[in-house]
């Protein structure tokens, strides 16, 4: 297995308990609150990773292009986790989860288009698994 698959293996265990821990602190404020508490944490504990593990000289290697983007990355990823909140607090964490992961789709349309990433019949596949399961899920 290659570092970036046991990477991404790793978040996406993290990112399941996320959820769960996350609906779990919601019990008794509003979802903006639960999601402002979050993010400080995140925001700390990034900070703390880079002093650990990095190099602050890195920061030298930005482009303005590269703020930029991480600038519109940070704008989308706050919509996505207002909404999220939002849904977790109002519904079931493990539809609320479900439908979120409907994103990869987003994600793999773009990739392909913007980013030139190559297009396999087992990304085609397993993305088709994924509009057939949030169908299902959605279907009333």
């Amino acid at each position: 297995m290659k570092q970036y698959q046991i990477f991404a293996l790793i978040s996406m265990l993290f990112a399941g308990l996320t959820a769960v821990v996350a609906k779990a602190g919601l019990k008794n404020v509003a979802a903006d609150t639960g999601n402002a508490v979050r993010t400080s944490f995140v925001f700390i504990l990034i900070w703390i990773n880079i002093f650990a593990f990095s190099s602050l000289k890195d920061f030298s290697n930005l482009t303005k292009k590269d703020i930029a983007m991480l600038g519109i990355s940070a704008f989308t990823t706050s919509v996505s986790w207002i909404f999220y909140y939002k849904a977790m607090k109002m519904g079931n964490v493990s539809e609320v989860a479900l439908i979120d992961k409907g994103s990869i789709i987003v994600t793999l349309v773009l990739s392909f288009l913007f980013l030139n990433e190559t297009f396999t019949w087992k990304i085609a596949l397993g993305g088709l698994m994924i509009i057939g399961g949030l169908l299902i899920l959605t279907m009333k």
